[in-house]
């Protein structure tokens, strides 16, 4: 490990390039580099689930540790090769000042060569993701709504801003879901008249399970809202025939209902966000189901047909303060101008 305070960029790439020889590292045998853009509150997590998810996939991990933005522009970086992170060649970069607002200008000259760039934000999510560049120069852009104050509003949002190559985790925490709820069906015919889906009102994945279900059957999914428990409990299913499907969710297993039928018992665990991350890491394409699901929910049609290549728009948090700050000075009582 090496540790580099208040340092450069060009110092970084040396230092990175000096420790792959010293570890024996070799850049053509990585997948992929994996941007994980967090706060340092949340850092050991990001920490933790990156090193389940180069387990699987073997990448350049590159931290970007966006912090105070008010002080003096300093970059301080943290080699690790095969060390603590696991199999990736790992940088973990905290960036103080407005050096945070150009976190590109040190992360694109360590990118690996040759590979697709997956930028992963561990924390709320970017309102639009052209306002990061980071978001813009990758391949494929992994969104976590739940972290958001309003998940499903997030979600919601994720749809307005979606370009091909976008997902969210909260696709990834239904993949069990939606294999429970399609394995029903592997024998038989019977068309679906009807759903119910009984969930919290924020769950983003409830939320995301009725665009599912609707861009897939073509039908108008019932929402049940509860508060007795903080997830998706169960998804019914009614079919033409008057058979009912239903799968609810229990201690890490699903009970699996069904006319005519015996209950049985499937595993439903609730997974760590490196094993979903490590999900998404499996393919670098376009998720099509995921855009109908998503435009579905949202009531946003043809989400796949959008142009996958992102523009970067620049934003500039101190800026926009400031024009509130005198929007504020110049308004009067009640927003009235002075």
């Amino acid at each position: 490990m090496i540790g580099l305070w208040d340092t450069t960029g060009n110092e970084v790439v040396k230092a990175l390039a000096a420790e792959r020889r010293s570890a024996g590292g070799v850049a053509s045998g990585l997948a992929l580099t994996l941007v994980a853009v967090v706060e340092e509150k949340m850092v050991r997590e990001a920490e933790a689930a990156a090193t389940i998810a180069a387990a699987a996939h073997p990448c350049r991990l590159l931290i970007v540790v966006r912090s105070d933005l008010e002080g003096r522009s300093r970059l301080d970086a943290e080699i690790v090769v095969g060390g603590r992170l696991g199999p990736a060649e790992a940088v973990v970069m905290r960036m103080y000042g407005r050096l945070a607002l150009h976190a590109e200008s040190v992360v694109m000259p360590l990118l690996a060569p040759d590979v697709p760039v997956v930028t992963w934000w561990h924390g709320e999510p970017p309102e639009m993701i052209a306002n990061d560049f980071l978001g813009v120069v990758a391949d494929r852009r992994i969104t976590d709504s739940k972290q958001a104050p309003d998940p499903v509003a997030a979600l919601v949002q994720r749809a307005h801003d979606y370009a091909p190559g976008d997902t969210d985790l909260t696709w990834t925490r239904i993949t069990l879901w939606r294999t429970l709820v399609a394995g029903a069906f592997d024998t038989t015919e019977e068309e679906v008249v009807g759903a119910k889906i009984v969930a919290p009102r924020t769950d983003p994945t409830a939320a995301l399970m009725s665009g599912w279900l609707k861009s897939r059957l073509h039908i108008d999914p019932e929402w049940e809202h509860t508060d007795r428990a903080p997830r998706m409990q169960s998804v019914q299913l009614q079919c033409a025939n008057g058979d009912c499907v239903t799968v609810t969710r229990e201690e890490g297993t699903a009970l699996f209902s069904r006319t005519g039928q015996e209950d049985r018992y499937m595993p439903l665990p609730k997974r760590p966000v490196g094993d979903e991350l490590a999900e998404e890491l499996r393919r670098l394409d376009a998720d099509q189901v995921y855009a109908d699901a998503l435009g579905a929910m949202a009531g946003i049609p043809d989400l796949d047909q959008r142009h996958a290549m992102r523009v970067h728009v620049w934003k500039d948090p101190a800026l926009a303060e400031r024009a509130g700050a005198v929007e504020g000075a110049m308004a009067g009582p009640g927003g009235s101008p002075v």
